[in-house]
């Protein structure tokens, strides 16, 4: 008799390990300097860990409501409502989440079903794709170049047909680190009342934007927000991946599918660091000076590479800068990553692992949201590459 688990049919046959676990790896086996994974390579606030021992000792250790701690809800409200002008109401609109992830996940799943289509634009995050087709949708892919310069609006309409469902959003964007403008989001305001697509938008990045940008969230154009299920999450923000504590705002009524998801994937979020965040929330200092805090980083990083040869792509957001090195090799993108790792010393991720057709531009992302003296040492290592 055959073995019942021999006979599992895979919802995700073309998955395997990611590209993060795989340089990740790569780098923990050859000890090289791990620019690939995005998370910082410093500690929160103490401020803010002090605040989540305070609430642990308050004995805020059970289960916070479903939809989250309240506190926090409100908070997130006043928050957004400063940024955009928008009112999210904390009772019926705002749900905390396990980490933006999870958001992403249980919006895709609240509004996809079998055979609907999604629209990306790629080079895109990992999650995207593999939480459609869970759904049974059908990804429809907006293939732009590692820089993202140019987003042609006609090619977008054309790609939407009357299976099209949704369309998937990321400002600031990973991989590229672009900022999506005012006309962009006006232009894809137009193609969601046109052809009523729901929109979801990843702005997880939010406070991490340079050089006098500013970030423009869906939620600040009223006609698009009534149609978008908002990813956010505290992680990027606050220096606390680990801690998956994320949320997702939307309209009273998505917000009630939503939930009927969500409480049966995690139900509740960790309680203690929900009544730390919204505290910490109350001074907006704590996020309002992110954006010069990476800016830093990012100058302090292309400064050390600047005479390696690599061409820096501009990075407006987030804490990634791409560098093409078309100039200086022939080397699939994957082939050279690895070649670096293991030989340089500096692990990063190679962009055609953002691209369904693992499209290879030559481009590598490097995360720089280290310490100084590793991006300065990951400089001095990739100086002394020969091409």
């Amino acid at each position: 008799m055959p073995s019942a688990t021999s006979s599992i049919q895979s919802k995700l046959p073309k998955v395997g390990t990611t590209i993060f676990t795989h340089m990740s790896k790569l780098a923990e086996d050859y000890k090289a300097i791990n620019l690939a994974q995005g998370f910082p390579e410093f500690d929160c606030s103490q401020d803010l860990q002090k605040l989540v021992d305070k609430y642990i000792k308050q004995g805020k250790n059970q289960y916070a409501p479903m939809a989250g701690v309240l506190a926090l809800r409100e908070a997130i409200s006043q928050k957004v409502f400063a940024a955009s002008a928008t009112e999210y109401h904390p009772v019926t609109e705002i749900t905390i989440t396990s980490g933006a992830t999870e958001a992403l996940y249980v919006a895709i799943s609240t509004v996809v079903n079998a055979g609907d289509e999604v629209i990306i634009f790629e080079p895109a995050y990992d999650s995207y794709v593999p939480a459609i087709e869970m759904n049974g949708g059908i990804p429809l892919f907006v293939t732009l170049d590692p820089q993202y310069e140019y987003i042609d609006w006609e090619i977008v309409n054309s790609k939407v047909t009357e299976k099209t469902k949704a369309v998937i959003i990321n400002t600031p964007h990973n991989p590229t680190g672009k900022v999506w403008t005012s006309t962009d989001l006006q232009q894809l305001d137009l193609l969601a009342e046109k052809h009523d697509l729901f929109v979801i938008s990843d702005e997880v990045y939010e406070h991490i934007i340079f050089d006098g940008l500013n970030h423009i969230s869906a939620a600040s154009i009223p006609s698009l927000a009534a149609r978008t299920f908002l990813c956010g999450s505290f992680g990027k923000t606050f220096h606390t991946t680990g801690w998956k504590v994320g949320y997702c705002l939307a309209p009273k009524e998505f917000t009630a599918e939503f939930r009927k998801i969500h409480q049966y994937m995690v139900f509740s979020v960790i309680t203690p660091f929900q009544f730390a965040i919204a505290e910490f929330l109350k001074e907006p200092d704590h996020y309002l000076t992110l954006s010069s805090f990476y800016e830093t980083k990012r100058n302090i990083f292309n400064n050390a590479i600047k005479d390696t040869g690599l061409t820096l792509k501009t990075s407006e957001g987030s804490f990634f800068q791409n560098v093409s090195y078309e100039n200086l090799s022939e080397e699939h993108d994957l082939i050279l990553a690895e070649r670096l790792t293991i030989e340089a010393g500096v692990a990063s991720i190679p962009i055609s692992s953002f691209y369904d057709q693992a499209t290879d531009f030559r481009v590598l992302r490097f995360c720089f949201a280290k310490n100084d003296d590793t991006l300065l040492r990951a400089g001095e290592l990739l100086n002394k590459v020969i091409w």
